[in-house]
């Protein structure tokens, strides 16, 4: 039996079933080809010795006078032969052997094993990428099945990543190895399903946690993230020790470290800004790489009017507002963006009373009765920002001195790469 005990320790040691699921199997098994061969009526016992792997199986036999089934049954005079204590109505365990069981008891044993093995193995599988829910795997992608894609994660286990989940722009090929988030893990009817994305705002997180040792530590901390997946995202970091800039750290020597994230999201721009308590102060960071004149917190709490140079209206606002878009999910606030020349000529009273109702525009406001904490901007989606295309080209500068600052200003940018783009005042 020594032999049963080392493949069983082979089997959890490979497959990473256990061995007392196996051994349960047995018994079960052994019980059924009981009931198979005994009948239903006879009462069956098996255990399998944890250490030894020695099975035995006992069937129960009541004592009668008269025997009209051998299996179930048997006569006081061979009841005493085993004890003489024993007399009629007393049940007697009699100890089989396997090799007492028919043909078609020991296949459907057999079945149960190997059923037993499989769930065994499924449930391995299952619990391995349960831990790796919320975190980052490496797959290899097999084929295109239809606009999605088939990545094998192991030798035994496949995923499809839905095409809505892929990155826009991007395309694969079979052997290529790719970073997806596991978005989820649940069971189905044919096993389990494993969900996984290239597209979701916490595939940044990640992946920052990996490359930089200070926010793996908790010394620099990810305040928030927003994305859009291929194109830019911004993420908000901080420092809990003075000593360590949460934004060098990030970016690492000659932005070493940023450069192999945006590596892994196939060029994808990551604007890395400097977390501030002060909202106001927050607002004017996540808007980088525009400058900014002041910002105004709402009386609500929630939204900020934010007022930049004439000749960075554009650059603030964002192609197709991406930049103010990006911005709001960042901080958690609606951000809504003037320009000087529009500040200046703005009936504030009207604008509170169109913006917050009966609240009255007071210029010596005081900002710090409002709050601060703008912990989860990653749950508010200004979907519909007032920052358009349309509205970026009605403020678009009109002279070509103010055309060639803002190009500058773009090419700053482009050349300071993915790493900061707070502008220092």
């Amino acid at each position: 039996m020594q032999e049963i005990i080392e493949a069983l320790d082979q089997l959890e040691k490979e497959k990473g079933i256990s061995k007392d699921l196996i051994m349960e199997a047995i018994e079960k098994s052994l019980n059924s080809a009981c009931e198979k061969d005994f009948g239903k009526d006879t009462e069956c016992s098996v255990h399998m010795d944890r250490e030894t792997g020695e099975i035995k199986v006992f069937a129960k036999k009541l004592v009668v006078e008269e025997v009209y089934d051998s299996r179930s049954e048997m006569t006081l005079e061979e009841a005493r032969q085993i004890d003489p204590n024993y007399n009629l109505d007393d049940e007697v365990p009699i100890e089989i052997t396997t090799r007492d069981f028919g043909r078609i008891a020991a296949q459907k044993a057999r079945g149960i094993i190997v059923q037993a093995i499989k769930e065994g193995e499924r449930d391995a599988v299952f619990s391995h990428f349960v831990n790796k829910e919320k975190d980052i795997i490496t797959g290899v992608v097999q084929r295109y099945v239809g606009n999605n894609l088939s990545v094998s994660l192991d030798d035994r286990t496949d995923t499809l990543l839905n095409e809505k989940e892929m990155i826009p722009g991007e395309y694969y090929r079979r052997g290529d190895r790719i970073k997806l988030y596991v978005v989820e893990v649940k069971k189905s009817q044919k096993g389990f399903r494993i969900v996984v994305s290239r597209t979701h705002p916490d595939l940044v997180k990640r992946l920052f946690e990996r490359e930089v040792t200070e926010i793996a530590e908790g010394v620099v901390e990810i305040k928030s993230i927003s994305r859009e997946a291929g194109s830019r995202s911004k993420i908000a970091v901080y420092s809990h020790d003075e000593n360590v800039d949460a934004v060098g750290s990030c970016v690492g020597m000659n932005g070493a470290r940023v450069n192999a994230i945006v590596d892994d999201l196939y060029g994808e721009k990551i604007d890395i800004i400097e977390w501030d308590p002060d909202p106001a102060v927050f607002i004017e960071h996540a808007l980088s790489p525009s400058k900014v004149v002041s910002v105004t917190i709402g009386p609500d709490g929630k939204s900020a009017l934010v007022v930049v140079p004439d000749y960075q209206l554009s650059l603030a606002i964002g192609k197709e507002g991406q930049n103010a878009r990006l911005a709001a999910r960042l901080t958690g606030f609606k951000i809504d963006i003037k320009s000087e020349t529009q500040a200046a000529e703005m009936d504030m009273d009207a604008y509170y009373a169109e913006n917050y109702g009966d609240v009255e525009y007071d210029e010596y406001y005081d900002e710090d009765e409002y709050p601060e904490d703008v912990d989860g901007a990653e749950e508010f989606i200004d979907e519909e920002t007032e920052y358009t295309e349309e509205a970026a080209e009605e403020t678009a500068p009109e002279t070509a001195e103010e055309e060639t600052a803002e190009a500058d200003d773009e090419e700053a940018e482009e050349t300071e790469g993915s790493g900061e783009t707070e502008d220092e005042e």
